[in-house]
């Protein structure tokens, strides 16, 4: 693959070839936030509630520590590969295209059902507040703004992040206040006891740990934006590993305000929903609807998140001539990967047509495959091929990788049946389009990761974007 040039425009006023850098350091962050929505972890409260036995808190923490590990190599694969794609540059760079190609196949199903979780958990929550509109019609209406969207790109997009990034802190913080206000008591029992383990020791909080982990699906959506962040082999690293910090800080801070002002979490009426009970309880109908309009448009954000995430793998698959060249073309204004994201929301419509079960099945084959490969790729490429060792390359190049695989690979046992039978057809499928195209080429179709890719990934001085930095 070659290098991304500093260029923006191809010779003879052709339409251009490079993605454009607007992002800073507090833009990723709130991606990266977006990407995993903040408040995703009233959705997973009851039923991670009931599987702990009251004990949340607890395996928020493991699970936030385990995934940091994760979130680690991904930092340390962005700076040493700062190209769009995220694990599938990384895995390419790490064992080559055949492999980095699968990988990103993985990913695609990860990435193009994540919007479709979003579409119908937007259609659900639309349709609770205006009950006259189906839940099909909220869907299809969502799935066209997340379109525009993705082809607007970052640079518009960035500033609603934050606007939805700080309501969202807004009515976790008022929850926070009144749950401690409005609670039935405050000794420190009730304080302490969910963030320990209960009479069933630590298999129940760390079962609970393999249900709310998914919860942090989306910090790796911020390794594929790194042909538009400046200064990426920074950045990027930070943006991860941030993000996915602060996201389990604030999931952690809500299970323990919900222990609070629920202490005994069986006296829940509806577990699926509990979420919306606990704000009732804490700020009545006021703080409840305020948490689903805010809710609302964080999906959106969400879905456009993951759409952008998406349309850059395979911008990146196209330039690569993995995918039909077509897959590269970038919109003439906003350089934005404009046929990937049509292509995306194509692919879309399917969540008119499927059950929110069904996507989420998808997205836990892809993520997990994706998360094990850049732990491996992590070990290959820093540890074995750049000899980064010593004591502290040791611990950061071998030790924690090595952590990170263990606890994805203990995340696939909670997976369905059905989830290995749909994940491997579709790599199935994903080999044979490989072989062809291979085929095609005549045996030539390799990514060249060069030695001076990272340094030249760096931003040029005549790229710098007119906007001020994020």
């Amino acid at each position: 693959m070659s290098t991304p040039s500093s260029t923006s425009q191809a010779p003879g006023g052709q339409s251009p070839t490079t993605l454009k850098r607007v992002l800073g350091l507090p833009s990723l962050i709130a991606f990266g936030l977006t990407s995993m929505g903040i408040l995703s972890v009233v959705s997973v409260y009851g039923s991670g509630t009931a599987i702990s036995d009251g004990h949340l808190p607890a395996a928020y923490v493991m699970a936030v520590v385990a995934m940091l590990f994760t979130a680690h190599s991904y930092g340390r694969m962005a700076r040493h590969v700062p190209l769009t794609g995220g694990a599938y540059a990384y895995t390419s760079r790490a064992f080559g295209s055949p492999t980095g190609f699968l990988v990103g196949w993985a990913m695609l199903l990860d990435y193009l059902f994540l919007p479709m979780v979003n579409f119908l958990i937007f259609g659900l929550y639309f349709n609770s507040l205006f009950t006259a509109v189906p839940p099909a019609v909220a869907v299809l209406a969502c799935l066209l703004v997340v379109g525009v969207f993705s082809v607007i790109g970052v640079g518009w997009v960035k500033r609603m992040n934050f606007v939805v990034v700080i309501a969202s802190a807004l009515v976790i913080l008022a929850f926070l206040i009144l749950a401690v206000v409005n609670a039935p008591s405050l000794d420190l029992d009730h304080v302490i006891r969910p963030l320990s383990l209960g009479a069933g020791g630590i298999s129940p909080v760390m079962a609970a740990a393999a249900i709310v982990a998914f919860a942090f699906l989306g910090f790796d959506g911020v390794s594929t934006l790194s042909e538009e962040t400046r200064d990426p082999q920074r950045n990027v690293p930070r943006g991860i590993v941030l993000s996915t910090l602060f996201a389990g800080i604030g999931y952690t801070l809500f299970s323990v305000a919900g222990s609070l002002i629920v202490p005994d979490w069986k006296s829940l009426q509806n577990l699926d929903a509990a979420g919306t009970e606990l704000m009732q309880k804490a700020g009545g109908d006021v703080l409840m609807v305020v948490f689903v309009l805010v809710n609302l448009t964080g999906l959106v954000l969400c879905g456009t998140a993951a759409q952008m995430s998406v349309s850059r793998v395979i911008f990146a698959m196209g330039r690569d001539g993995i995918l039909p060249g077509a897959f590269a073309r970038l919109h003439p204004r906003f350089r934005t990967p404009v046929v990937a994201s049509l292509v995306v929301s194509i692919v879309s419509l399917v969540a008119l047509f499927i059950t929110l079960d069904q996507a989420v099945y998808m997205i836990n084959f892809g993520a997990l495959i994706a998360f094990a490969m850049v732990n491996l790729a992590t070990i290959k490429v820093l540890f074995f091929d750049e000899r980064k060792r010593g004591v502290a390359g040791t611990l950061r190049h071998l030790v924690m990788p090595l952590i990170g695989f263990a606890f994805i690979a203990w995340l696939w046992t909670s997976l369905a049946w059905f989830t290995y039978v749909l994940g491997g057809s579709w790599l199935v499928i994903g080999a044979v389009i490989f072989l062809l195209r291979r085929k095609k080429a005549r045996g030539a179709l390799a990514l060249a990761f060069e030695e001076g890719d990272a340094d030249d990934a760096r931003p040029a001085r005549d790229e710098e974007p007119a906007v001020a930095p994020a």
